[in-house]
């Protein structure tokens, strides 16, 4: 019996840091084209802005690098994109897209989630502070939501909310 409690316990410590570096597969399953459609909140009070979207995703076990661009009201494009990557335990990486310049991205993943703190390079509704929850939605589905404060209520507004399709 004690042999089989510390085979199970050796077991535990050898394969749980294989899940906390993102190697249980989440980063590989999100590899490919990607298109889709959401909405877009230009300011968080402003009206949502109905968008499509074109993503390619490459990845590793520890990272991806995601870039593609959103198309709304026509004539109105702007090219986004996250490099995103995992030391072990937290997830990290810079988020490209923003009209206030980069954004550091730092969090954690839940099961099929990243749940990501972002930090703008200027400050973006009162603060340079929002989150981006990156979702896997299925097989064959990834959904990107980004929230942030009202500046005025302090309530929480979906200031994007897209869900992506595999090509």
């Amino acid at each position: 019996m004690r042999g089989v409690r510390f085979a199970a316990i050796v077991s535990t410590i050898v394969l749980l840091p294989a899940f906390a570096h993102g190697e249980d597969g989440f980063f590989s399953s999100l590899a490919g084209k990607w298109a889709g459609s959401g909405t877009v909140r230009l300011q968080a009070r402003s009206t949502p802005i109905s968008v499509n979207c074109r993503f390619a995703s490459a990845t590793t076990a520890r990272s991806m690098d995601l870039d593609g661009s959103c198309t709304g009201l026509v004539v109105v494009s702007r090219d986004i994109g996250a490099e995103i990557k995992s030391d072990g335990r937290r997830f990290s990486g810079v988020y490209r897209g923003s009209r206030t310049g980069p954004a550091a991205l730092s969090g954690t993943q839940a099961g099929n989630s990243l749940n990501l703190s972002i930090r703008w390079a200027r400050n973006v509704n009162g603060d340079r502070a929002a989150a981006l929850k990156l979702e896997k939605v299925g097989k064959n589905g990834m959904r990107l939501i980004t929230t942030d404060q009202d500046p005025d209520t302090g309530k929480s507004v979906v200031t994007s909310n897209i869900d992506l399709q595999r090509q």
